[in-house]
């Protein structure tokens, strides 16, 4: 399987929010132009992080994008589940009605297993984990929702 840009773009910007986090909100402009992304392309990213509780928001002066939650907190796989959905190695894994041999396919447990191998190894990396010693946003740095 093939990650996605949204999968790997989005893990570089909650990566970048968790590191820019110290001084408050980061405009998603600053994140664009640090990661040499689209903000079109990120603006349509973080609506789906927020959707899925990883990122705060506040508009106006001063405002930007937070952690909802503490980086140890936000595991890879759960970034790239909420991205991607829970996108299997086939196409079968997530369409059984996809090919008549789907019952006796002696193939497809393979994948099956590959795929939850897959995430178990991103779910074990967290936002943290990445940080290595850089600047971690603590409680204190979290926006909260008004």
């Amino acid at each position: 399987m093939r990650l996605t840009t949204r999968s790997r773009y989005g893990t570089r910007m909650v990566l970048d929010i968790a590191m820019h986090c110290s001084s408050g909100p980061v405009r998603i402009g600053d994140i664009a132009q640090r990661q040499g992304l689209s903000i079109k392309y990120l603006e349509k990213l973080i609506r789906e992080l927020k959707k899925a509780g990883f990122i705060t928001s506040k508009r106006g002066p001063g405002g930007g994008h937070s952690l909802a939650l503490p980086p140890e907190d936000i595991s890879i796989g759960a970034v790239v589940r909420s991205l991607e959905g829970e996108a299997g190695l086939v196409e079968c894994m997530e369409k059984d009605t996809l090919c008549q041999r789907i019952e006796q396919c002696p193939t497809r447990e393979v994948w099956v297993t590959a795929s939850r191998a897959m995430y178990e190894a991103l779910d074990k990396i967290s936002i943290a984990d990445l940080l290595q010693g850089g600047t971690i946003c603590t409680k204190t740095n979290f926006l909260q929702t008004d």
